[in-house]
This record gives C-alpha cells, structure tokens and sequence, in this order.
C-alpha cells in the first residue's frame, strides 16, 4: 500500500526529521554551492539574483514546476539565502480564505520571499486577492457589507513569491502570467543523485563507496528526496550487521530486501504491470477496472504510480485505457506478443 512505500517521491513525516539539524547542519542544501544537479535552471537564477541585488530590487516572480522530491522547495530556500532575504512558507491548501492570504502579505517585509507550495490548489477567491499583489503590491480589501461597504487599497512591500506545483497545467492562465521566471526541474541522473547520496551519508556520519552510492542512485526514480530515504534504510543494515561503511553488497541486499529493482520498481509498480499485461493482454484497460484488479484508489494509481511508470516507457494512456509497452515486457521477462491485444 501506498502508506508502506519507501519510494514514493510525496513528503512524509520521516523526511521532514530527515531535514532536522544533524552537527549544526542539515540535509537540505542552502546554497547554490551545495545544491547538486538542475545546473541550467541555477545557472539562470544566479543571474537573476545578481542583477537584482545589483539593482536593490526584488526579485522577480518565480514559478518552479516538476515531479515531487526534486528540490523545488530547497531551491526557494536557496533564493531566500542568496537574496539575503527572509522567507515565508505555506501551501495552497493552507489559505484557505482571502483573510488568510491578507494576513500573510501584511507581514512581509521589503525583498521578503513568499514560499508557496502546491500553488495550484489555491482557492480562486485567494487566487484574485493575489494579481495585484503580486503585479502591484497592493491590496484591495472590502471593509463593511451592503450598501455602506468601500474598498480600501493597502501598498505592500516589494516581495518575491515563488511558487511551485507538481502540476503546471492546472495553474489558471492569469497567475501563470504574472511569473517572470518559470523553470521546470528534471528528473536527475544516476550520476548527480550517487553525489548527493555520498553528501548526505557524511553529513549523517555514514561512510559509504562510489559503487553502493551509484547502486542506491540507479533505484530512487530520479528523485532525491527517494535517495535520501533509501540511504537511510540501507544504513541501518549496515549498522545491524557492523559493517563499518556501506559497500556495495550491503547496499544491495538492503535494496532487494525492500523489493526495490535496479531500475526502482516496487511490488505495486510490477503488479500494475502484470496485471494489464497477463489479465487483459498488455491492455487497454479502463483506470476503474485496473483499480478494482489491484486494491488501489484510481486516484493513487494516477497520481503515484502511473506518471514514473509512463515516464520510463512503460505504461502508455490512451482514449481507451492503459496499455503496457514492449519495454515492460522485456523488463518483466514476459514475452511480447503484439497480435494478441485486446
């Protein structure tokens, strides 16, 4: 179940203690120096944040979007840094009413940064409380009701707002508009993720090779925040066994032993799979049908498992349902037989 999965890119309650002061540091890089991966969009906002510091200005509106676990909020951490700035995090979910949002802009400082995760959940109310803050750095706010009710605008101070979310789409035209920095993150290389594993296991005090590191990497889906949580179970069978650094036969046991495979399929993910594959020949099948097959909620298999699954080459969507590709075939040991489709 979805609760049980160490590989699943959400924020769970584990990470955010994962993130906590371990030696007077912490986990989450804070500088641009220390934030591995996703060079062209830190190469851009380097420069962005000079000219604007160079200028005395704010900076301007940032939109980071992408898969989940991939650093969209540490980068707006490292923006507040390298800015020089105090920093403000909430959710969409969280302004729940146009007080809400009121009462945090007013809070604000010059040059402050307002941290907005999951922006595209925000109330539409909100959402229209939000343009002339963000495009004039006023606010209109209604005092009274009925006939003797007036208007009154409040200046802001010049603020940044940067806000992401898992899903660019849904972000109304209007507010998209008022960004003037939009980045999309990537999922990371094997690479850039064995170089984050290996910073996190010093800064947790852990040794560990170049080859566990790169095994570890090449089973987290690209995701860091997946890295990061993996290392932590492959530490601790580390230390039960006493094993003073993690190689890579320990590292490898500790990962077959979660069920996680070398390219970071979990018993759900391969379930799926073989479920379109050997119950409905490869597909299509409709989302319901498949949800009924496996024991999941269709909205989990469409916001958890589907999208690294379609990533991968795996599974494709169409009109009439899900089908799996050769690719997964081939990475199940099943063979491929294209006449029999349903």
């Amino acid at each position: 179940m979805i609760e049980d999965r160490v590989i699943s890119p959400e924020l769970i309650y584990e990470d955010d203690n994962f993130d906590e002061k371990i030696d007077e540091t912490t986990l989450r890089p804070q500088t641009f120096s220390e934030y591995i991966g996703q060079e062209k969009v830190k190469e851009n906002l380097k420069v962005y944040i000079e000219a604007a510091k160079d200028r005395g200005e704010a900076l301007d509106h940032v939109l980071l979007y992408g898969p989940p676990g991939l650093g969209k909020t540490t980068l707006a951490m490292i923006i507040a840094n390298e800015m020089n700035s105090h920093i403000k995090i909430t959710s969409g979910p969280a302004i729940e009413k146009a007080g809400d949002l009121a009462a945090i802009l007013t809070n604000l400082q010059e040059n402050d940064i307002l941290f907005i995760d999951e922006i595209h959940r925000l109330n539409k109310s909100v959402e229209e409380i939000l343009y002339p803050a963000l495009e004039d750095f006023s606010l209109d706010i209604v005092i009274g009701k009925g006939p003797s009710a007036k208007s009154i605008r409040l200046d802001l101070p010049k603020f940044t707002l940067v806000g992401a979310t898992t899903k660019a789409g849904s972000l109304s035209s209007p507010l998209r508009d008022r960004f003037g920095i939009i980045h999309r993150l990537d999922l990371y290389t094997q690479k850039e993720l064995a170089t984050i594993i290996q910073r996190s296991s010093k800064i947790l005090g852990a040794q560990i090779d170049e080859e566990a590191a790169l095994e570890i990497g090449s089973r987290c889906r690209g995701t860091p925040r997946i890295a990061n949580r993996l290392l932590k179970r492959v530490r601790d069978f580390a230390q039960v066994e006493k094993k003073e650094s993690i190689d890579y036969q320990i590292a490898k046991k500790a990962l077959d032993r979660l069920e996680i495979d070398e390219i970071g399929l979990d018993n759900t993910d391969r379930l799926m799979l073989k479920t379109v594959i050997e119950k409905f020949n490869g597909g299509p099948v409709g989302i319901d049908t498949l949800a009924a097959c496996i024991g999941e909620d269709k909205d989990t298999i469409e916001d958890v498992y589907e999208p690294y699954l379609m990533q991968i080459g795996f599974l494709s969507r169409g009109p009439r349902g899900r089908m799996a590709t050769p690719l997964a075939y081939d990475h199940l040991n099943i063979e491929y037989k294209p006449g029999k489709r349903s």
